[in-house]
């Protein structure tokens, strides 16, 4: 048992040995590695700086409406009594929609018609009489104020039986309707919709800084989830006389065609309005930019220096070249478009920059280039989850 025991404890010495021999052959090791060699190798992203054509825009966010639009009401309280459209319809201006019941109405506009022809009867036997005398000149006043009288109240019942005949105020397209002939309408009450959408307006603001780059007539993109990939071109057609105190923006009205009406009043819009011209600019994806509150900077991967004395530097030990090795460099950036942004200094075309990764890297890091995923790098990026 003694001797069992024994042979338990040495082989548990054994490979405590080994353990510690290992560990401290890794220790002696990773310290001359780092001694000839100084930080350990990171694995980054890296792309060649370019240029890209860059069109200056001012984007913002709109809401599409109606270069007119109404809804169209009961100015009198009545019953449906016929429907002259469908809903969706297109009409034209002064084209009749509804009609309500008017019989009352027509027999009181009658009755005042009647009056009024009666009273001017009698205003023209008077005139002839008073000419002989036979009636004074009060009593004439009398029946001329009694003719106008009567003739202003049959046109009052004729404005009424207009208000009963409901027509469209303008050319347009007719929204979704519920009516039915019978159905009692009250005062004020929303009949149908009524919209001109050709061309359509769209309303959004931009910050003060930028009014001075717009004006009447500028050209404008505007882009709608509802027809991806497309643009609908357009032009500024007013600027707000005024800057909101609350926001410090300043309201824009452009003005789109849009004679197949696909585009809606209350749409939510993107809005592009180009400015200046197009220019070739030095850009990066803005993943490679390091935001600092001392400077942005990016990593840049420069071919490893050769020792004193030698043409090249000198392999890896399994042949392969000389890994390159990281520099930091300060730019200054400028404009901003979807991943893209614009390097103004602080490098040049054809420099080989490390797009991702950065975050580990150091001065003199040795990098492993892995190219096989990029990050993003568009212009007008789109949604990855659809």
């Amino acid at each position: 048992m003694k001797k069992r025991m024994l042979i338990m404890l040495a082989i548990v010495g054994t490979c405590f040995a080994l353990l510690v021999g290992y560990r401290m052959f890794g220790a002696y090791m990773m310290g001359k590695w780092l001694a000839g060699n100084g930080l350990p190798p990171a694995t980054v992203t890296t792309m060649v700086a370019g240029v890209q054509d860059w069109q200056p825009e001012i984007r913002s966010v709109g809401t599409l409406r109606a270069r007119n639009g109404v809804e169209v009401v009961a100015e009198i309280a009545g019953t449906v009594q016929a429907l002259h459209f469908k809903s969706g319809d297109a009409v034209k201006a002064g084209e009749l929609l509804i009609e309500l019941d008017a019989d009352e109405e027509q027999a009181q506009l009658d009755a005042a018609v009647a009056a009024a022809e009666l009273a001017k009867s009698i205003f023209e036997r008077d005139k002839a009489q008073f000419k002989v005398q036979a009636v004074s000149q009060a009593q004439l006043d009398l029946d001329a104020a009694d003719v106008k009288v009567k003739q202003a109240e049959a046109a009052r019942l004729r404005a009424v039986l207009g208000k009963m005949h409901i027509r469209a105020p303008f050319a347009g397209r007719l929204g979704v309707s519920a009516l039915s002939p019978g159905q009692y309408v009250r005062q004020g009450e929303v009949l149908v919709s009524l919209q001109a959408n050709n061309p359509v307006l769209v309303d959004f603001s931009v910050p003060q800084r930028q009014v001075a780059e717009l004006k009447v007539g500028q050209r404008v993109l505007l882009g709608s989830d509802a027809f991806k990939g497309r643009d609908f071109i357009g032009e500024i057609s007013a600027i707000d006389s005024r800057v909101n105190a609350s926001t410090r923006n300043v309201r824009i009205e452009a003005k789109v065609d849009n004679p197949k009406d696909e585009l809606l009043p209350g749409m939510y819009a993107e809005v592009r309005v180009q400015v200046g011209e197009s220019r070739s600019l030095l850009t990066l994806p803005q993943t490679a930019i390091s935001f600092n509150a001392y400077g942005s900077t990016v990593f840049l991967a420069r071919p490893a220096k050769p020792a004193e004395g030698k043409a090249a530097a000198e392999p890896s030990a399994d042949g392969k070249p000389a890994m390159p090795l990281a520099e930091q460099v300060f730019v200054k950036t400028g404009l901003t478009r979807g991943d893209q942004i614009v390097v103004e200094s602080g490098i040049n075309e054809g420099d080989l920059v490390v797009t991702s990764g950065q975050m580990k890297l150091k001065n003199g890091t040795p990098l492993i280039v892995n190219n096989s995923v990029q990050p993003a790098f568009e212009s007008d990026p789109a949604p990855q989850e659809q």
